[in-house]
């Protein structure tokens, strides 16, 4: 079956155009031009992915996003912004957004960020490892994260980064590895988004987010988990 995805797109020349281009590439879409409508739509109807931009009449982007997660909706979202709204990117994914991408942008990033943003919600073989570093636990099969016993609430693109990195067992990962591994994009795909989800990992993991003491920036490269203090259980 075609994969169902809904445009939240107030701008109609944008909201025909996105329309067009992915049912050229076979999806089934709809639209919704403000968030209320949205917000109903998704109570409703259930779809594949949503592309949801921010500013939007009615209820903003964020609020539709709250709305949805707050009722239990999974299904992934891929929030359009507008240039320098760094702030509502970071906002979109604690509120549990999957992927951005910035306005202006190319049809074929978008297509890529879709197709790997479905191929990443297909069921998968649950992981079977746990491991421990510092006071944080990583337990691969119910994908939970404790903190000195507390759980911590991780998206699953978070999680997803911070298991890649323990199970590389200190090797550096690059950007472009993480990428394709975490998002399945390919390394020709150039975003910021492996970078704004560390920042949230070490917001809700590390005593002083701003000198991590076990996810370690590698300069010019990546990333890579201190495993000098980190132990597997």
């Amino acid at each position: 079956m075609p994969h169902r995805v809904l445009i939240v797109e107030d701008d109609p020349d944008l909201a025909f155009g996105l329309r067009n281009n992915l049912e050229i590439e076979g999806y089934v879409v709809e639209t919704a031009a403000d968030g209320v409508r949205a917000a109903q739509v998704l109570s409703q109807e259930r779809y594949d992915l949503v592309l949801l931009d921010l500013m939007l009449p009615g209820m903003d982007g964020l609020r539709v996003l709250r709305t949805i997660r707050e009722r239990g909706d999974r299904t992934p979202v891929l929030i359009l912004t507008a240039r320098g709204q760094e702030e509502d990117k970071v906002r979109g994914l604690r509120l549990g957004a999957d992927d951005y991408v910035t306005k202006p942008f190319g049809v074929l990033e978008l297509l890529a960020r879709i197709e790997a943003l479905l191929r990443r919600a297909m069921p998968v073989s649950p992981a079977t490892d746990s491991y421990r570093f510092g006071a944080v636990e990583i337990d691969g099969i119910s994908r939970t994260v404790k903190l000195s016993g507390s759980p911590v609430e991780l998206s699953p693109k978070e999680f997803d980064l911070l298991l890649a990195l323990v199970r590389a067992q200190g090797a550096v990962c690059s950007r472009q590895a993480l990428m394709r591994e975490v998002w399945g994009y390919e390394a020709s795909v150039l975003s910021r988004t492996v970078d704004t989800h560390m920042a949230e990992l070490r917001r809700k993991l590390e005593a002083d987010a701003s000198v991590p003491e076990y996810l370690l920036t590698v300069r010019k490269v990546g990333y890579r988990l201190n495993v000098d203090a980190s132990k597997s259980l």
